[in-house]
């Protein structure tokens, strides 16, 4: 069975937004993952240079090295931590990108502890640039629907 010009055409474009939603997924999971080791260098690296954070609690953070900043001084203290991105969806347009996904954050809030841990989860909205070495994060909206347990260490005031 041959395929018409246009089949192969349409079938080029779903694959290649196949892929692009895989990339923009992989980028996320990397850099989570890295929050969780404390690893803040592969976790920015998923940000570009002009990229912006928007956290109720703290505003809007502008540039790649003030939200590594940022997120370093409120994470570092906690022992252990686990950033799971939930439902994630993204939209493709050319080298512009957009995705959504649900947050829900564990931390230890000290070490050896039994107690319960502190939890928070919400909604996030992505936007992302395809650069020359692929995607990369320009603005990140975090909301916080609900919280568990007491952040002693008062890191998302």
């Amino acid at each position: 069975m041959s395929h018409t010009a246009a089949e192969d055409d349409s079938l080029i474009r779903r694959l290649r937004a196949l892929e692009d939603k895989e990339a923009l997924r992989t980028l996320m999971i990397r850099g989570w993952r890295a929050l969780d080791r404390k690893d803040w260098r592969t976790w920015i690296g998923c940000w570009a240079e002009d990229a912006v954070l928007e956290f109720g609690p703290w505003g809007e953070i502008h540039g790649r090295e003030a939200v590594l900043a940022k997120v370093a001084e409120a994470e570092s203290p906690y022992p252990s931590m686990q950033h799971h991105i939930l439902n994630l969806d993204f939209e493709v347009a050319g080298d512009r990108a957009t995705g959504i996904g649900y947050m829900w954050f564990v931390a230890v809030t000290a070490s050896g502890s039994t107690s319960s841990p502190y939890a928070m989860g919400g909604p996030y909205d992505w936007e992302f640039r395809r650069g020359p070495d692929g995607w990369l994060l320009v603005r990140q909206r975090l909301g916080v629907w609900w919280t568990d347990g007491e952040d002693t260490l008062h890191a998302f005031e």
